[in-house]
């Protein structure tokens, strides 16, 4: 039955699969996926809007441009201010987008009204700003007149966004709604958009001049703040505060996060969007299922006692909970040949292992995708235009790494994938990412370090600038796995107990490898002595430049452990 029903929903998925280009000023196209898996569900996956309790919003898409910057007033790049256009009957605008003018018109804003549930006549979740404060103005004969409103909202209300016009009489108020404040969170700046350097205020004194896209302050998979898609602007710098004291964000106080997808939408998700994953063509250290680790000669220690214990091949028998200790680890058997054996993986066994998670209040679903790799090969390094593989440096067991993609809840699309990269990484929206099977993106697995990245080529870790890091080298090659077809959901908590059942290895909370202190001094002095002495006359700066890692690392813990499992990926 299960099955049959699985089979139904991706019929329906394939018929109703949106794609849609979009050109940018520079012609780049961009296509959209979206899947429709919501023919079962009940609930309010993919169907458009989302009711946060008290409100309902839909996301706006469609927009009428009211201003551009141009080159003479900005420092760096241009950017370009919308008006939401479309916005459904009994909908209101929240705020204005914006976004750098040289990229293609992908975003959003929400439009907000009040539920139909909902009797609150003396104090309604929505009310009309009492007038709006003039934050910044400019002047261009090439595009005419921008002017930026700051709502004033009644008392006990806020503020969701900045407007925009290109006349300088105040707008009116039916313009824009301000929320009451308990349905609202702070937020916090995440990406300048623009910066003009110096420019007149309403007053006429001169300041800067910035403008910045906007999220909540909290994230995570506990947390409720909505992005309502609008921008923050100010002539005061916020360099040392990126809270945002004039607007807020959307509070998700609907306990049910009836948008999330249900467990047959998330199959047929990632059957429809699941990356493929790239490995190096010299990789020497594949992946493997976590089973065939166990099954292969992995070993538990305790610390105070010199022999390991064989690990059942569900982990039943690693201790679970609490938190890392530092009392156990895992390591590889001391016979040199199993040894060898399990530092090279085995891609044939190797699967995803998958975390679905709400993002921002629910509006977006996460599906992180873990893989693990039995052993991390030694880093390369490179300086200047010499590259020097080292033998040791980087190498560890049980190395764990993943990549995220977020779906967008009102629509059922692939809005941005996360690449992680060691302690980092960065999100990328859809728009670049390259597809291999139409709508699958494409993940690339470097050399030795299971870093994960969007396209193929070599990413310095360390001074780009100078030249000088460790060397991420990605390729496309024959060995590579399929997430959409071999992935296992390990948790989704917000299904509810028993909706998936974690395994037992996911529990253990301790280290996966041993900890390692490597001779990086001796081994860096070796391959310095033989460069040039053009190159060697600096060496302890060149050292400083290398990641704290090379110098030795604590074992690393599994995916429950780590901080993007309940929080947001960390840029």
């Amino acid at each position: 039955m299960h099955q049959a029903k699985r089979l139904l929903v991706l019929l329906f998925q394939s018929i109703n699969c949106l794609y849609r280009s979009v050109f940018s000023s520079l012609m780049l196209k961009v296509m959209y996926f979206s899947v429709t898996v919501n023919l079962f569900a009940g609930k309010g996956f993919a169907t458009g809007r989302i009711s946060l309790g008290e409100i309902e919003v839909v996301k706006i898409t469609k927009f009428h441009r009211v201003w551009s910057s141009d080159s003479s007033h900005d420092k760096s790049k241009r950017a370009t201010f919308y008006r939401a256009d479309d916005i459904p009957e009994g909908f209101h605008c929240l705020g204005h987008y914006c976004q750098p003018t040289d990229q293609p018109l992908r975003g959003y804003v929400l439009a907000a009204r009040t539920s139909k549930a909902v009797n609150a006549d003396d104090f309604p979740p929505l009310k009309k700003p009492v007038s709006y404060s003039l934050v910044w103005s400019a002047d261009s004969e090439k595009n005419g007149g921008g002017y930026f409103w700051l709502p004033n909202p009644p008392v006990g209300y806020r503020a969701m966004g900045v407007i925009v016009t290109h006349e300088p009489g105040e707008p009116e108020t039916e313009e824009v709604r301000c929320v009451r404040e308990d349905l609202t969170e702070s937020c916090e700046t995440s990406e300048m958009i623009l910066e003009v350097g110096s420019s007149k205020k309403s007053n006429g004194s001169s300041s800067p001049f910035s403008v910045w896209s906007t999220r909540p302050c909290e994230r995570g998979m506990l947390s409720q703040g909505v992005a309502v898609g609008s921008f923050f602007c100010c002539t005061y710098d916020l360099s040392s505060e990126r809270t945002v004291p004039d607007i807020r964000c959307l509070k998700n106080l609907d306990p049910t996060l009836h948008a999330m997808p249900n467990l047959d939408q998330v199959h047929a998700v990632i059957e429809h969007f699941g990356p493929t994953v790239y490995f190096h063509p010299e990789e020497a250290y594949m992946p493997s299922s976590v089973q065939w680790f166990f099954k292969n000669g992995a070993l538990l220690y305790r610390s105070g006692k010199s022999e390991g214990q064989p690990i059942n091949s569900t982990g039943s028998n690693l201790p679970a909970g609490g938190c890392n200790d530092m009392d156990f680890w895992i390591d590889l058997p001391e016979d040199e040949e199993a040894k060898s054996n399990l530092k090279k993986g085995n891609l044939e066994s190797s699967e995803l292992y998958v975390h679905v998670k709400p993002a921002l209040g629910g509006t977006f679903t996460d599906i992180v995708m873990w893989i693990f790799c039995p052993f991390n090969g030694p880093a390369t390094l490179k300086i200047g235009l010499f590259t020097l593989p080292m033998t040791r440096i980087g190498e560890h067991v049980g190395d764990w790494e993943h990549f995220t993609f977020r779906i967008c809840n009102f629509s059922g699309e692939l809005w941005q994938m996360f690449f992680s990269q060691h302690s980092g990484g960065g999100w990328v929206d859809a728009s670049d990412i390259e597809f291999v099977k139409d709508n699958k993106p494409a993940v690339y697995s470097s050399k030795h370090g299971h870093a994960s990245f969007p396209h193929p080529g070599m990413y310095l870790q360390g001074s780009s600038k100078l030249g000088i890091g460790v060397r991420n080298d990605v390729a496309k090659s024959k060995y590579i796995v399929d997430s959409s077809q071999r992935y296992v959901i390990v948790a989704a908590e917000y299904l509810g107990k028993g909706a998936v059942i974690e395994p037992c290895w996911l529990q253990y909370m301790r280290e996966w490898g041993p900890t390692i202190a490597y001779d990086s001094g001796s081994e860096i002095n070796k391959i310095m002595n033989l460069l040039p002495l053009v190159v060697r006359f600096s060496i302890e700066n060149i050292v400083d430049l290398f990641p704290i890692a090379l110098y030795g690392e604590e074992g690393p813990t599994g995916p429950k452990e780590k901080d993007n499992w309940e929080g947001d990926e960390m840029c």
